[in-house]
């Protein structure tokens, strides 16, 4: 029986996976993930960009919720900008589609850090509201902007690598895994480092932490600007995968959809973001596949599937917050420890 982990030098102290069992789950886990295109048809491939884009969209929130304690409810306006951003930079200036990505997240981390200015001042609900109020304003300027094209879809050509079309399904499964490995790399070393312990002493107590010499305005700012980066990421990849970027997509509830999971998932867990993604995007899914499949024998269920499924999703946001208010990721981390310590869970 494991009776504890010991390390004997700073290098094994600071490995990610410090464990044996840790290293065999997480190449179990690469192994699923690579296989897995090979084996999926063309709508479970869909649904797995989705998962992963998401995902990607829910670690960029998390960073400056979870891990700052800033409440944000423009998620939506910021992956907007870089959905319209990467697809203008296409349109517009003929950028390849690889390089708008980068560009479309820099211009989001921009706009998200000039939001971020009243966090100095606003904390909790009134920082919500003042977020929520980003949220309207970029929805506003996106309607009424000449380059956008308004309440019209901006078509964006399909981005092709070495002469592959690489929006298909099990193309851009790959493009997707790529950006998300690099995501979650990067939100798991950030907090191993001193920006992100600045970050995490802000959420846990600014008045302590600036006592301690961390600058809270400047350290705020950067999580604004690093969370829309990865979000503005993520709407980017949206408009090159769909090929289509039209405002309706990015209003107030793709916001809270985010929101709902990092609730879900894990406030303040990188993997906690990937669980709730996982979960959010599939339960929708799981739903309809149910209703068709009883549709056949009970009719009158096909015709209040679409209200079990918007109700599903609260219902599902308030079994969390009232047992297990920390989310998939404290759920998996117990059974993890009873495994561990069996047979001596007590």
């Amino acid at each position: 029986m494991e009776s504890g982990v010991f390390h004997s030098t700073y290098r094994e102290d600071m490995r990610l996976r410090p464990t044996p069992l840790m290293r065999i789950r997480i190449i179990i886990v690469i192994l699923l993930v690579v296989i897995f295109p090979f084996t999926a048809n063309t709508y479970q491939l869909t649904l797995a960009n989705q998962v992963g884009i998401m995902a990607i969209a829910a670690i960029g929130l998390n960073i400056l919720t979870g891990f700052t304690g800033q409440i944000s409810l423009g998620t939506g306006g910021f992956m907007a900008i870089g959905a319209y951003g990467s697809g203008l930079l296409v349109l517009e200036l003929g950028l390849p589609w690889w390089l708008t990505i980068p560009i479309a997240s820099l211009v989001t981390a921009a706009v998200g850090a000039f939001f971020g200015l009243p966090s100095l001042r606003l904390k909790g609900l009134y920082l919500a509201i003042a977020t929520l109020a980003a949220q309207q304003i970029i929805e506003w300027a996106i309607i009424r902007s000449p380059f956008t094209g308004g309440v019209e879809a901006l078509v964006v050509p399909a981005p092709r690598l070495f002469g592959q079309r690489m929006s298909t399904d099990f193309n851009f499964y790959w493009v997707t895994l790529f950006f998300l490995v690099l995501t979650v790399m990067f939100a798991v070393n950030l907090f191993r480092s001193r920006i992100g312990r600045a970050f995490i002493a802000i959420r846990d107590q600014d008045i302590a932490a600036e006592v301690m010499g961390v600058n809270i305005f400047r350290y705020k700012l950067l999580a604004f600007a690093t969370s829309s980066f990865i979000i503005g990421m993520s709407g980017a990849m949206l408009a090159q995968y769909r090929g289509i970027v039209n405002y309706e997509r990015f209003t107030i509830e793709m916001s809270i959809t985010v929101l709902a999971m990092i609730i879900i998932g894990g406030m303040g867990s990188v993997s906690g973001s990937i669980y709730g993604a996982i979960l959010i995007t599939l339960l929708p899914a799981l739903l309809s596949n149910l209703g068709t499949f009883l549709g056949g024998s009970v009719p009158q269920l096909a015709g209040i599937m679409p209200f079990i499924q918007r109700g599903s999703f609260g219902v599902v946001i308030i079994l969390f917050l009232i047992f297990e208010p920390e989310g998939i990721a404290k759920i998996w981390r117990n059974v993890k420890d009873y495994f561990r310590l069996w047979p001596f869970s007590y």
